[in-house]
């Protein structure tokens, strides 16, 4: 969320959990907005499929709207569209808000239309359903199972594939129960997965974008027209001014030749097939241009006409000005010159070499991604010159690399070490790849096991939604499917080992990587999802959004809050935020007792919620969003925001320690200060604030003499940076000086009359880093 100012947002961010907030209602205004927006884009824009796309979403967010109009739809539920169990796979839209469609429903796709020809079966989901779970139904699954050639899209997809399965397995009665929960929505619910010609991509490595996602891209590249109207001006409208000014140089030397008016003749000829063959330079159309002068100058001579005085003084400034310019045609300057421009021209066209790298990819399998991307990216070599005219060794750009560098299937340190994976948030696209792996990996069977990873990755395809009074989304293990194989699980030996492994090896990756980042919410629940495999007890939490937080959390922040208060007490970390970790751990302990005696999980922590209005100044939950954000940031304060439970429950260790991740740190609160020329950005000042915090946790874990190192690192890097950097950051450091040193800051955030100051990223008032006064 990046909102620190005094204002209602229209809307929550996307990207942030809502699962921790109690009873609040939702104004149709938000809908209504993106309505006007689709709209808006649907009349508007200037591209025909950006347009077609808006009347998508306007169609889109009329479902929405009709549907909270009418009922039914219910907006913060758990299940929001009515009839249908929450496994079942809403359409969601930007908001979390569900416009009534499902993913699995719609008319029969293709390949169902197939199926029931094959089946000879009436073209129905009712009856494809009967017709699978027949002998002959059930034995096309089978097959289908064993060679592994088929898609999930969306979990219901693997719905049959999985009664296919229990029955094979002798499992009849786990089957029949599945059949049961899944008859009432077989006509209307797509539970066939999809025929490929290609079994799953083997596990072990992720990619970013398909090999076909790559194509698709290096397809839609079109000539540059900037590019292509130098490249024209050069190879084309360059030689023809050459030639038109030596014709008339020819004839200011007082000795034209014989064939001076034919040889005209021709230039003027010559020019009409240029000018309508060769469109894209369009300088010469100018009358006031130099080539339009020569040639008017031309035809009124061809004519018998003398030129007009004007015409005679324009023609004598161009013929000048173009001889001062670049020398006379023939001259050395102007052969050097244009050797230079026909050189720059012949460069091949990016157009061009993403068409060759198109042909290379083409051999690939375009559903998965390329263990090699080198290949495809070599410069050009000699048969592709002679088939393709482009020059031997001719290098494939950047971005066109970027095309196919992003197709590279690789573990996913490769990929962030090879700049493949720029950030947090893109990690968390790329993990459920091999979460799935680590899931299915429970199940002995191998066809048990590719249908369940094919499962896991089309779920976390699912889209968040809106939810209200404490409700968590919809959980992978809600599925019927995944209940009905259930029993079958833990089969392979040393599944939770693996689990806990790749929890410690991704945990440490994101740490590594993105030092600085707080850990986006998609990433977050696979870790959980891999702690709750591993049985280790890891309380990850969410990012919380600020427009429509109510003032409260679920337990686990408290025990997040425990794990920080056991790794951190007495560290700097706990001086610099003044954090009393012996009432934490008090708030801990009366929360489990109270839990025992009532028998049942607590459902929210009041006394932490409580804790965290109180650190922020605030009497409880606000309509304004600064006032919640300042009461999350308490929150992520507390617990380290996952920091604590990843060093200290999994075992974690950055892979250059923790001194360099906290020299990192400093360097991305640098750079984002250094953005704030100006009047910073809100937005800015949260991230600065949340890199410094995770900054002084790295810190907090260093040995003695790692710590007095990096402070001392800290205070010659400084001095370093941009003279804006070293003017805002000045009484964050002096608050870091002053903890360090044994001090402490005042009831308000302030030490050393003032000039001093705790780094916070959320603000009700004008923060301090904005204020003029920082840069004095």
């Amino acid at each position: 969320m990046n909102a620190h100012a005094d204002k209602q947002l229209p809307n929550r961010s996307a990207s942030k959990d809502t699962s921790e907030t109690t009873t609040v209602s939702v104004s149709p205004s938000y809908g209504e907005s993106r309505l006007a927006q689709a709209l808006r884009t649907s009349v508007l824009h200037e591209d025909t499929a950006t347009r077609e796309r808006a009347r998508f979403r306007a169609q889109q967010w009329r479902q929405v709207l009709s549907g909270i109009g009418s009922g039914s739809l219910t907006v913060g539920s758990r299940t929001p569209v009515a009839a249908l169990p929450a496994w079942v796979t809403p359409e969601v839209v930007t908001g979390g808000f569900v416009t009534g469609s499902v993913t699995a429903g719609g008319p029969l796709l293709p390949y169902e239309e197939e199926a029931a020809r094959l089946a000879g079966v009436p073209a129905t989901r009712s009856e494809l359903f009967a017709h699978f779970l027949t002998e002959d139904g059930l034995a096309r699954l089978w097959s289908l199972l064993d060679s592994g050639h088929y898609e999930v899209h969306v979990p219901e997809e693997a719905a049959l594939a999985t009664v296919a399965w229990l029955v094979r397995a002798g499992d009849f009665d786990a089957a029949a129960e599945l059949v049961t929960v899944l008859r009432p929505f077989a006509d209307r619910l797509r539970f066939l997965p999809r025929p490929t010609d290609r079994p799953r991509p083997a596990a072990g490595a992720v990619h970013r974008r398909t090999v076909g996602d790559a194509a698709a891209a290096l397809a839609r590249r079109r000539p540059n027209a900037a590019v292509e109207t130098q490249r024209e001006a050069l190879t084309v409208w360059a030689p023809f001014e050459d030639d038109l000014l030596a014709h008339r140089l020819e004839a200011a030397s007082g000795t034209p030749g014989p064939h001076w008016h034919a040889d005209g003749a021709a230039l003027l000829a010559r020019y009409g097939s240029l000018a309508a063959e060769h469109t894209r330079c369009t300088k010469h159309l100018n009358p006031k241009s130099n080539a339009a002068i020569l040639l008017r100058a031309l035809e009124e001579e061809l004519a018998g006409r003398a030129l007009a005085p004007r015409l005679a003084g324009l023609l004598r400034v161009a013929v000048t000005s173009m001889v001062a310019k670049r020398g006379a045609p023939g001259s050395p300057r102007h052969a050097r010159l244009r050797r230079v421009q026909a050189d720059q021209a012949a460069l091949p066209s990016h157009h061009a070499l993403a068409a060759l790298v198109l042909r290379r990819i083409s051999r690939l399998d375009p559903a998965g991604g390329t263990a090699d991307v080198d290949t495809p990216l070599a410069p050009v070599d000699e048969r592709e010159s002679v088939e393709t005219g482009l020059p031997v060794g001719a290098a494939v750009p950047t971005a066109i690399g970027n095309c196919v560098r992003a197709a590279l299937s690789a573990p996913p340190e490769e990929l962030v070490a090879r700049g493949v994976v720029p950030s947090a948030e893109v990690l968390a696209e790329l993990v459920p790849q091999l979460v799935a792996t680590v899931t299915a990996d429970q199940y002995a069977d191998e066809p048990l096991r590719t249908l369940m990873a094919g499962t896991y990755c089309a779920f976390r395809n699912r889209r968040s939604l809106l939810l209200m009074n404490l409700q968590h989304q919809v959980r992978i293990e809600e599925l019927p499917w995944l209940r009905a194989v259930s029993a079958h699980r833990n089969a392979a030996a040393g599944a939770q080992e693996q689990a806990e492994e790749a929890l410690r090896r991704l945990g440490a990756l994101a740490v590594s990587a993105f030092p600085a980042t707080v850990l986006p919410n998609p990433l977050v629940r696979e870790l959980s999802h891999l702690g709750r495999q591993a049985e280790l007890g890891t309380p990850f939490v969410e990012e919380l959004a600020a427009d429509i937080f109510m003032g409260t959390f679920t337990p686990k922040f408290l025990v997040a809050a425990r794990i920080a208060a056991d790794l951190l007490e007495g560290s700097l970390y706990e001086r610099y935020y003044d954090i009393d970790f012996a009432r934490l751990r008090r708030m801990a302990v009366m929360q489990a007792v109270d839990s025992a005696q009532r028998g049942r999980p607590a459902r929210s922590a009041e006394e932490f919620a409580r804790l965290c209005a109180e650190r922020a100044g605030t009497s409880g939950p606000s309509r304004r969003p600064a006032v919640n954000g300042k009461v999350i940031e308490q929150a992520q304060i507390l617990t380290t925001h996952n920091l604590a439970t990843l060093a200290a429950r999994v075992g974690i260790t950055p892979a250059a320690g923790w001194a360099a991740s906290a020299r990192d740190c400093f360097d991305v609160v640098c750079r984002l200060v250094n953005r704030m020329a100006g009047r910073p950005t809100l937005s800015t000042i949260k991230d600065t604030a949340y890199a410094w915090r995770q900054m002084l946790f790295h810190i907090s874990l260093c040995q003695d003499a790692e710590r007095a190192a990096v402070l001392e690192w800290i205070e010659a890097d400084i001095v370093r940076r941009p003279p804006l950097v070293q003017a805002r950051l000045a009484p964050a450091l002096a608050g870091l000086r002053l903890v360090a040193a044994g001090g402490s800051f005042g009831a308000d955030g302030t030490g050393e009359r003032g000039r001093a100051r705790r780094l916070l990223g959320w603000s009700t008032d004008e923060h301090w880093i904005r204020a003029d006064q920082a840069l004095k």
